[in-house]
C-alpha cells in the first residue's frame, strides 16, 4: 500500500514511469484488498438473503477508502512535500543537485510513517460523514 509514496518519494531520482509503476503497484494493492474483503463478507453471510448488497458494500467501501487513504492522499502529500523541498533546497541552499534530490528522497521517506495516522483517521472522518451513511444499517454505528 506504500508502493506509491515510495514512487513519489523517488520522483526527483527516478524515470517518471517508474513513479507511475508504483501507482499500478498500489492500485493492485487496493484491488486485491478489496476483493478480499468482498470474498470474506460473501463467506460469513453466506446464508443471509442480503449478502450481495452486503458483499458489495465490503468492496465500495474497501475500495474507495484504500484508493484514498492509500493511494490518493498519500500521494499527492508526498508529492507536493518533495517539490516544495526540493524547490526550497534550490532557493536556499548551494548544495548540487544530486545532493538536493538525494535529499529530498529522504525526506520523502521519512514523512510517510508520520502521515499514516493523520490521513487514516481524515478518510475514516470524510466516508463516516458521507458514503458511508448511505450503506450504515439504521441504529448501527457504520463499518470502519
Amino acid at each position: 500500500g506504500y508502493a506509491n509514496e515510495v514512487g513519489e518519494s523517488f520522483r526527483p531520482l527516478v524515470p517518471v514511469p517508474v513513479v507511475w509503476a508504483s501507482y499500478g503497484v498500489a492500485t493492485a494493492y487496493v484491488t486485491a484488498d478489496a476483493i478480499d474483503k468482498g470474498r470474506k463478507a460473501a463467506a460469513a453471510h453466506a446464508q443471509d438473503p442480503t449478502q450481495a448488497t452486503r458483499v458489495g458494500v465490503a468492496v465500495v467501501d474497501t475500495f474507495v477508502w484504500q484508493s484514498l487513504a492509500s493511494v490518493a492522499i498519500p500521494g499527492i502529500t508526498i508529492n507536493r512535500l518533495c517539490a516544495a523541498s526540493l524547490a526550497l533546497l534550490g532557493a536556499l541552499t548551494r548544495w548540487p543537485l544530486p545532493v538536493r534530490r538525494w535529499t529530498t528522497t529522504a525526506l520523502g521517506l521519512a514523512t510517510i510513517p508520520l502521515i499514516i495516522t493523520p490521513i487514516d483517521r481524515t478518510v475514516d472522518f470524510l466516508m463516516d460523514s458521507s458514503l458511508r451513511k448511505l450503506y450504515a444499517p439504521p441504529g448501527e454505528p457504520p463499518a470502519p
